[in-house]
């Protein structure tokens, strides 16, 4: 029999499969108990395990220490969500089994809610992939590091918007785009990024000395700003149009820029700069754990929910960065 295409070594999760283990609202709620709740169940306001079952329409659990009803969805991503559990479990699927991620437009006809609702629960699972920066531990490499611009172009803006750009004396390339950075481990497969605000010397190798272990190999292009670095450092000239030189070359981390772009045109067709680190931190999670099992990393997406919380208010005030939403 020919070998199936792509990691076939994953044991993947049918709509079939995933039907018969949710077959009702109980068995999702037992199963989202099960992963916030590995040790049994405990009281998110205190931490105490002097719990019962209680009356209470909304919250089931109630804590004799602080005298506190809740549920699983509090302390999480999901608190206060009035959604049935079996839609967030279709909604981490969903995202988790599309490479370029899931719309929210196509998440909401396919579990049948708000296209608003849809947006802030695919926010919320996003959130899921922030880790603190103490369980990261640096990439022992080799490590390629580059980057690159998100955001549309000139030639795509209509005439009108041109015209203004040209009277305010802004030019083309890559003024209204944002950078982001990003760094790759070889051995691990692992990929880090972030948004930046500048391409200078201070940003691009203070990413790398928070991300590289002091011994590992770097590989980068020939942009200045990585001149100097206190690395065992190689680059390839690419304004010089070579692109590999026996071990050096950046085709990974390049590669994982062509799937976030390609999402970014075919499934998203914008990503706005207020929330573009929560995109570029998706994309980054879901490779890192593109290896495992489709319910592994559905679990994985649950246990990163516990501890953070996300609220539609939160989501929306300003921080700053502008959202391009329509007025």
């Amino acid at each position: 029999m020919a070998q199936a295409p792509g990691k076939n070594f994953r044991k993947g999760l049918t709509i079939i499969d995933l039907t018969e283990m949710f077959p009702n609202e109980k068995s999702a709620r037992e199963w989202f108990e099960s992963l916030v709740w590995p040790e049994g169940r405990k009281c998110p306001h205190c931490g105490s395990d002097r719990t019962h079952e209680a009356s209470h329409g909304n919250m089931p659990y109630w804590c004799t220490d602080c005298r506190s009803y809740f549920s699983v969805k509090t302390g999480t991503v999901m608190e206060k969500s009035p959604l049935p559990f079996r839609k967030w479990v279709l909604a981490i699927y969903l995202h988790m089994t599309s490479l370029k991620g899931v719309s929210s437009m196509k998440l909401h006809r396919d579990i049948g809610v708000t296209q608003k609702t849809a947006w802030f629960m695919l926010q919320r699972i996003r959130e899921a992939f922030k880790r603190d920066d103490d369980d990261e531990p640096p990439m022992g490499g080799p490590v390629e590091v580059d980057e690159t611009f998100v955001g549309g172009t000139v030639r795509n803006m209509s005439n009108a918007k041109r015209r203004e750009r040209k009277e305010a004396g802004v030019g083309s390339g890559t003024t209204d785009m944002t950078a982001v950075v990003g760094a790759k481990c070889r051995v691990s497969n692992e990929v880090r990024a972030e948004v930046v605000e500048t391409r200078d010397k201070v940003t691009l190798q203070g990413f790398i000395a928070d991300h590289a272990a002091t011994d590992a190999k770097v590989y980068t292009d020939d942009h200045g700003a990585y001149a100097g670095m206190p690395f065992d450092h190689e680059t390839v000239n690419h304004s010089a149009a070579e692109y590999v030189r026996d071990m050096a070359h950046t085709n990974g981390i390049e590669s994982f820029w062509a799937v976030l772009k390609r999402a970014h045109k075919g499934v998203y067709h914008k990503f706005s700069v207020k929330h573009l680190q929560r995109y570029v931190t998706d994309f980054a999670g879901r490779h890192n754990v593109r290896t495992k099992d489709t319910l592994s990393q559905m679990e994985f997406i649950v246990a990163g929910m516990v501890g953070k919380r996300l609220t539609y208010k939160a989501l929306k005030a300003d921080n700053g960065l502008p959202s391009g939403a329509r007025k």
